[in-house]
């Protein structure tokens, strides 16, 4: 039986819930070496919330286990008001949590569209399938011309826009991505920073990791600033720019 306060219990998840996701003092890492030292953070529902810090600060590690592919060691993470404690991954999934991980991690040997469906492999929609599949591609075109392209032949934003599509096929309420412009050419993250505009715009929530503090703060509701395993600074996305040591550790000022 599941326990009701239980995100893989769905008649205990509150589809109104205003805090999509809590992390209260959660520590974690690998092995026996501790990445994440009391992280507390909240995004609540239809916010862009963005984490930015330096190379090793923990930031993918963060969104790793929220995902549950790093166990929690101390602390609780709730979606939705619900601890998700050892709930398996595709239940979290289920729930609407979805991941675009750094380096894309597509099936470069299977075709964009093959991939596409991958990203709803739990639905059994077919119809909504159909219709979010056309979303996707209504949102980044150039993914409907290459559709019977292998993925690995992608450049590399083509790859970016085929994994955040792959990820929005599951229909996520609570959407994760880690470092989405890293690679990519000035022209192409101005066109990914826009897509996530209009995501946000159309109500999905979002947790961005992103190498671009300036853009990522910009764009965002609140922030949070993690050094060294922990969180430092938090505010809303204008204050953390106008901010002297924000400013002059990330923003080169």
């Amino acid at each position: 039986m599941s326990h009701p306060n239980r995100v893989d219990d769905p008649e205990s998840i509150s589809k109104d819930a205003d805090r999509v996701l809590e992390l209260e003092d959660v520590c974690s890492g690998y092995g026996c070496m501790e990445v994440l030292r009391g992280i507390s953070l909240h995004i609540n529902r239809g916010e862009l919330v963005c984490l930015i810090g330096a190379n090793g600060a923990g930031k993918s590690t963060i969104l790793n286990t929220v995902c549950g592919l790093i166990r929690v060691r101390a602390g609780s993470i709730k979606l939705f008001g619900c601890d998700t404690g050892r709930t398996p991954r595709d239940a979290l999934v289920r729930a609407g949590l979805s991941q675009v991980p750094e380096g894309r991690k597509l099936f470069s040997d299977m075709t964009v569209l093959e991939n596409l469906e991958l990203g709803a492999y739990l639905r059994k929609d077919k119809d909504g399938v159909v219709a979010d599949l056309e979303h996707a591609y209504s949102l980044f075109p150039v993914l409907r011309e290459r559709c019977e392209q292998l993925a690995g032949s992608l450049s590399g934003g083509e790859q970016q826009m085929c994994a955040i599509a792959r990820s929005l096929m599951s229909r996520p309420k609570l959407l994760l991505l880690d470092e989405p412009s890293l690679g990519l050419a000035p022209l192409l993250v101005k066109q990914i920073f826009s897509i996530l505009k209009t995501l946000k715009t159309e109500g999905t929530t979002i947790f961005l990791v992103e190498q671009n503090a300036r853009m990522a703060l910009s764009m965002a509701d609140r922030g949070y600033v993690l050094q060294t395993g922990s969180i430092v600074k938090e505010g809303t996305g204008r204050e953390l720019l106008e901010d002297a040591e924000v400013r002059e550790a990330y923003l080169g000022k």
